[in-house]
């Protein structure tokens, strides 16, 4: 399909908000008392008996901090220094790499692994924001924007919706085809990046692998005349790695996979995906690394060769951290030959003696039903490292 016969109107619905909407949606949001009361909850959850004033003064700050934003630049502009506080007081450091490798003059499609949902796509936007690169739009599933505040909070930042609504056979194939089309209008008519998690929902167990329905999906826009592999080089598919040596959802991932496990059907929460991002946002991460991977210029012919290519980097640039190995060798013995942290140093068990004691300990607060998910969850990237060496 050439660029030229897709019509930008089909996108209304699920596309993000425009410079010129902007003012509108800020105040709009800032107005919004189910946001500011949700803010000052997340914020004091013990002072709950004075979540009215605080969300009055929630109001009052959004108000002064935003007053002069007209623009999508000015919203990240104010975004990208808040990220920086979440970096400064719940991470021991955000390092990246790879960035040198991007292109400036054209649009990327970042197929990234998928931990956390709101600071996977912020961390690797931040860096290319501090590099003087363009952000990319970022897509969300529809599931996460159950709240008019957490749309327009979502869309403002140039996040894009997916449908995972359930439907017919015919309306699943719709949406597909839709997002595959916005893909790849993004890329080629709008010069815009995207960001999009290598499969749906988080990888809970640690084991980080494409989906080949993805590739599939970006190929629903390609028109029969052109190979797969040409196709691919339009997207300029950049593989995306990120790592956390500390998950703040660890112990709620251990037991939805426990219970989905044990045939049990799981049922979230109401609002329980907002209550992970705020938890994934606050929570202490240790050591977090961002790793840019190599555009993908090969001769990749179907959607498995692609899908494991993506792997391959992804699991490749993956920065293992002591709570990996400690994991892995609590389960499965010693390890020997793999590179630990960045700058990577060799793994020296006896060098984190301190570390192991934080991990022991932070595993026996998990139920014991599911702890060994949790200990296990830790230990997969080094399982991935050893299977693709």
């Amino acid at each position: 399909m050439r660029a030229s016969e897709l019509d930008p109107a089909q996108f209304e619905d699920m596309r993000p908000y425009r410079d010129d909407e902007v003012r509108a949606v800020l105040d709009r949001l800032i107005a919004d008392p189910e946001m500011s009361h949700t803010v000052a909850h997340f914020l004091v959850p013990k002072l709950a008996r004075l979540e009215g004033p605080l969300a009055w003064l929630v109001r009052q700050f959004l108000r002064f901090e935003f007053r002069n934003v007209k623009d999508v630049h000015g919203v990240q502009e104010i975004v990208e220094k808040y990220i920086d506080k979440i970096v400064n007081r719940t991470t021991a450091g955000l390092s990246i790499s790879g960035l040198d490798r991007l292109p400036r003059n054209r649009a990327c499609l970042f197929v990234s692994n998928h931990r956390d949902i709101a600071m996977d796509p912020a961390f690797a936007i931040v860096a290319m924001f501090k590099e003087g690169h363009e952000t990319s739009r970022i897509a969300i599933g529809d599931n996460l924007l159950t709240k008019q505040f957490a749309t327009d909070i979502m869309k403002l930042n140039k996040c894009f919706t997916v449908q995972r609504s359930s439907g017919s056979r015919r309306q699943k194939l719709a949406a597909a085809t839709k997002l595959s089309n916005y893909i790849y209008h993004s890329i080629v008519n709008d010069n815009e990046h995207v960001w999009i998690a290598q499969r749906a929902g988080r990888a809970k167990d640690g084991l980080d692998r494409t989906n080949p329905a993805l590739a599939a999906m970006f190929a629903m826009t390609k028109d029969r005349d052109t190979p797969f592999a040409d196709f691919w080089r339009k997207l300029h598919i950049v593989p995306l790695s990120i790592s956390y040596e500390w998950d703040p959802c660890d112990g709620q991932k251990a037991k939805e996979l426990y219970i989905t496990e044990h045939k049990d059907e799981y049922k979230k929460a109401k609002n329980e995906d907002l209550t992970s991002i705020a938890k994934g946002v606050v929570g202490h991460k240790g050591h977090v690394h961002t790793a840019f991977g190599t555009p993908i210029e090969g001769d990749f012919h179907d959607v498995n060769s692609l899908a494991e290519e993506i792997d391959r980097q992804i699991v490749g640039n993956y920065i293992l951290h002591p709570t990996n190995l400690i994991a892995y060798e609590l389960i499965y013995g010693s390890v020997a030959g793999l590179p630990v942290g960045y700058p990577s140093k060799p793994w020296e068990p006896q060098a984190h003696t301190g570390m192991r004691e934080a991990f022991e300990a932070r595993m026996q607060k998990i139920d014991e039903r599911w702890r060994d998910k949790a200990i296990q969850a830790y230990a997969n990237p080094v399982v991935s490292r050893l299977a693709f060496e």
